[in-house]
C-alpha cells in the first residue's frame, strides 16, 4: 500500500536560523571545488510565495526516512517550499504512476527507472529538462557523462539519475566461508562462474544451490550480448538475433544440468524484484544477481555476511548506469522549484551525506568526494567500495531503452520460465520472443 504523508513540516522558517544554517552547510562545501547547489543563491528557487511540491518514490521505509530527511533539509534553505511525500514498494508502483498519468494528476517530483523513461517522454508526461541543463540552471557538469546519457532520450534530458548504481553478485560469505569454496572472482568468465556455482551446490551436498538462474534475466544476458560486442537493442528493435539468444539459454540449460542452479519449481523467485524474496537471503542459493546499490536493503534480511562482486565477463561490458531517476512533472506549477530540488538532491554534498548509498553511489562526483568517510553502515561501505573499484573500467552507455522496454523484459522471463518447464524448445521459444519483442517495440 503507499504511504502518503502531510506535508513536511517547515524547519527553520527563522531566518537568523536559516543563515546560520546555510552558513555552517553551505562553507565546508565551497571549501571542496566544483559542488553545485551549496550556497544559498543556487539552493533557492527563483519563484515567489509558498509552494508545495508532490514527491512520489518507490522504496522500503529507510529510503522514505533518509528522504524525507533531506527534504527537510531543502525546506530548512528555503522555508516556503514544503513537500507532500508518497511512498511505496516497488510492485504497482507503475500501476499507480499510470492511473495518475491518465488522470493528468501526475506527482510534481517523481522517481522513474529506465523501463519507462522513453515511453514517459513519448507520451509527453514528464518535463524536458534540455534548456535547463544548457543553461546550467540544472548542473549536470559535475556527472559523469555517461550518467548524462543515461537520463537523454532522443537528444533531449529528460531525467537526471538519483544515483550510480552496477549489476552485481551479492554471495553469502559466511555459507561460503563454511563450505570452504572460494568466493566468486571480478571477471570470471560465465563459463567459470557456472562452475563455481556448481561447486558450491555440491560441497552442500545439494541443499543451497550455487545460483540463481538467470536465464530470463534482462540485465545477465545485456552484459553477456556486451562482453561479446553486442547490445540488447539496435535503435527500436532488439540488438541480438535468433543464435545469440539460443546459446544464451542454452549456457543456463547447462547450468541447470549441472545443478548450479535451484530446481525448476522454485526457480520463479529469481524474476521476484523484491529483495525479501532474493534468493541468497532466503537460503535457497549461495548467490543472487542485484543491483549494487540494493546491497544495504538486502544485508537485513539475513543474519549472515554478504559480499558483493561484478557480474561474470568483462567489467568493460557494464557502464556508468543510473540506478534510477528523478524527473518532473510536464504538467507541474513549479517547474523552476521542481528543477532546484533536483539540483539539491543530486549535486549539494549535505544531502549527499544524508542520502548516504541508499540509491547507489552519489551522482554527483564531487559529492561523492565529499560524502567519502561520511557512511558507516558496513553493507553502504562495501557496496560503494565495489563501486569505486569499477568506476574506471566501465564500458560506454548504452542509449536509454526504447519505449516498449518493459514488454520486453516481460517477454523474455516468458520465454525463459517456458523453456525450464519444458512448455517449449529452445528455438520455438527463442522466435516467439524476437516476434514479440519487436512487436512491441514497434507498437
Amino acid at each position: 500500500m503507499p504511504v502518503v504523508r502531510p506535508p513536511l513540516d517547515r524547519l527553520g522558517a527563522d531566518p537568523g536560523r536559516r543563515r546560520l544554517l546555510t552558513a555552517l552547510l553551505g562553507a565546508p562545501l565551497l571549501a571542496t571545488g566544483g559542488l553545485a547547489g551549496c550556497s544559498d543563491e543556487s539552493a533557492t528557487s527563483t519563484e515567489d510565495g509558498p509552494v508545495e511540491l508532490s514527491v512520489f518514490w518507490w522504496g522500503g521505509p529507510r529510503r522514505a526516512e533518509l528522504t524525507e530527511k533531506v527534504l527537510r533539509l531543502y525546506s530548512e534553505r528555503n522555508p516556503r517550499v514544503t513537500f507532500r511525500v508518497t511512498w511505496q514498494g516497488a510492485d504497482g508502483y507503475y500501476d499507480r504512476l499510470a492511473t495518475q498519468a491518465a488522470g493528468g494528476n501526475v506527482p510534481d517530483l517523481i522517481q522513474l527507472d529506465d523501463a519507462v523513461l522513453a515511453e514517459y517522454t513519448q507520451r509527453e508526461i514528464i518535463l524536458d529538462l534540455t534548456e535547463r541543463v544548457a543553461d546550467h540552471r540544472l548542473d549536470l557538469r559535475g556527472l559523469p557523462d555517461g550518467l548524462i546519457r543515461s537520463g537523454t532520450v532522443a537528444g533531449r534530458t529528460m531525467a537526471v539519475a538519483a544515483g550510480q548504481t552496477h549489476a552485481a553478485v551479492v554471495f553469502n560469505r559466511d555459507l561460503l566461508r563454511e563450505l570452504r569454496v572460494p568466493e566468486p572472482r571480478a571477471g570470471m568468465s560465465w563459463a567459470d562462474y557456472i562452475s563455481w556455482a556448481e561447486q558450491v551446490t555440491d560441497a552442500s551436498d545439494g541443499q543451497v544451490a550455487g545460483t540463481v538462474d538467470a536465464s530470463g534475466d534482462y540485465r545477465a544476458l545485456w552484459l553477456w550480448l556486451r562482453s561479446q560486442g553486442g547490445e540488447f537493442y539496435r535503435g527500436r528493435q532488439v540488438g541480438f538475433g535468433a543464435d545469440e539468444l539460443i546459446a544464451w539459454f542454452e549456457l543456463w540449460q547447462r547450468a541447470r544440468s549441472g545443478r548450479a542452479t535451484p530446481g525448476a519449481a522454485l526457480v520463479e523467485q529469481v524474476d521476484d524484484a523484491e529483495p525479501a524474496r532474493q534468493p541468497v537471503v532466503t537460503g535457497l542459493t549461495a548467490a543472487s544477481f542485484a543491483w549494487s546499490h540494493q546491497l544495504p536493503e538486502l544485508q537485513p534480511l539475513t543474519e549472515s555476511e554478504l559480499g558483493v562482486v561484478g557480474f561474470p565477463g568483462p567489467p568493460g561490458a557494464q557502464w556508468a548506469r543510473a540506478s534510477m531517476y528523478w524527473s518532473a512533472f510536464r504538467g507541474t506549477r513549479h517547474p523552476d522549484t521542481v528543477v532546484d530540488v533536483i539540483n539539491f538532491l543530486t549535486t549539494n554534498g549535505e544531502a549527499g551525506t544524508v542520502l548516504g548509498h541508499e540509491r547507489g553511489l552519489n551522482a554527483s562526483i564531487a559529492v561523492r568526494r565529499y560524502t567519502e568517510g561520511s557512511i558507516t553502515d558496513p553493507a553502504q561501505q562495501r557496496a560503494a567500495a565495489f563501486g569505486a573499484s569499477i568506476a574506471d573500467q566501465l564500458g560506454p552507455a548504452p542509449a536509454p531503452p526504447p519505449k516498449g522496454h518493459a514488454k520486453v523484459r516481460t517477454l523474455l522471463v516468458a520465454a525463459a520460465e517456458s523453456i525450464r518447464v519444458g512448455r517449449a524448445g529452445t528455438r520455438a521459444a527463442t522466435s516467439r520472443f524476437l516476434a514479440q519483442a519487436n512487436a512491441a517495440l514497434a507498437a
